[in-house]
């Protein structure tokens, strides 16, 4: 199905990888020559990028690789590779609600976007492209670090329609996200309501995890036109955003008016620029098909705090 097509039918499948069905599907650039013997065609391998906090929540940007532990399922990991993620390029898909539904929101939803990539997006390093999804799911700018083309698409959309909100995310994944070079970072604004897709939750889920590709969500449905707040609790999406967010690695925002947006974004902003990025292969390399817990630790510094994704589901033996 090519992109703008309405949102009919059914969207295309799972890619299939060969035998050698590897995570991750992208080699760890700081893996050296003594460790590539573990790193074989085959081997389960995992990139972890991990946003580490203290007690007031400030992002902490001094530990090194001695200072984490990994375990997957309760087993202690060996770190192949360590590294900064501020020295790493970003892959940003910045995907935008445009469905009847956040009419309102809309054109203040476009000035923070923008405002965003100027503070990200870093010229012949970064990349990002920019999805809508309300009538049609369409990518109005492909990957590219020219912000002004990014700004002029940005500015150019209009809202109506559905909201096939799991369809968009599973399409641009799959189709844009899977072989994106460096840090994979999808950035979700809707109310996170879906009225309109043939793909699930989970199914978006475990194809992030499968990916690496982190995802933050930031949910306007708590503010009426911003600057009126609803009252809401719990709006309706309000549970499926922050499940989508944590499960990938990622935070989910609720701004109830129009400067909560702006210190979100500056937030994703600022913690994208002081992540750490940590590979390692799996003592278990096991291809049951099933789903595996990831904890990082800190061991020596009980006052911090470190987030990554839950877990990844291992490759299904053919």
């Amino acid at each position: 199905m090519s992109w703008g097509k309405r949102v009919v039918g059914t969207l295309i499948g799972l890619v299939v990888f060969g035998g050698g069905f590897v995570f991750p599907q992208r080699p760890p650039s700081a893996v050296s020559s003594s460790q590539q013997e573990e790193v074989r065609l085959g081997t389960i391998g995992v990139n972890l990028p991990i946003a580490v906090f203290d007690k007031d929540g400030r992002p902490v940007t001094d530990l090194t690789v001695e200072d984490f532990e990994v375990r997957e399922d309760g087993v202690p990991q060996r770190i192949l590779s360590f590294s900064k993620e501020n020295e790493l390029p970003l892959s940003v898909a910045l995907v935008m609600d445009t469905s009847n539904s956040v009419r309102p929101k809309l054109k203040f939803e476009k000035e923070a976007t923008i405002a965003f990539l100027d503070g990200i997006i870093r010229p012949k390093k970064d990349r990002a492209l920019f999805v809508t999804f309300g009538s049609v799911i369409e990518l109005h700018q492909d990957f590219t670090d020219d912000v002004e083309e990014l700004k002029a698409a940005i500015q150019a959309v209009k809202a109506g329609g559905a909201t096939p909100l799991y369809d968009a995310l599973y399409r641009v994944i799959e189709e844009k996200m899977t072989m994106a070079s460096g840090r994979r970072v999808l950035v979700l604004i809707s109310d996170g309501e879906d009225n309109a897709s043939e793909r699930t939750l989970e199914e978006v889920i475990e194809l992030a995890q499968r990916t690496e590709v982190v995802i933050y969500a930031i949910g306007t449905a708590h503010a009426g036109g911003f600057g009126v707040t609803m009252g809401m609790v719990d709006a309706p999406g309000t549970k499926e955003l922050r499940r989508i967010a944590e499960e990938t690695g990622g935070r989910a925002f609720f701004p109830q008016k129009a400067l909560d947006l702006e210190r979100n974004f500056s937030d994703i902003s600022m913690e994208l620029r002081s992540q750490y990025y940590l590979f390692y292969v799996s003592s278990n390399q096991n291809r049951d098909g099933r789903f595996r817990k990831i904890e990082v630790r800190i061991p020596g510094r009980k006052d911090l705090r470190a987030r990554t994704r839950r877990g990844y589901r291992a490759p299904q033996a053919s």
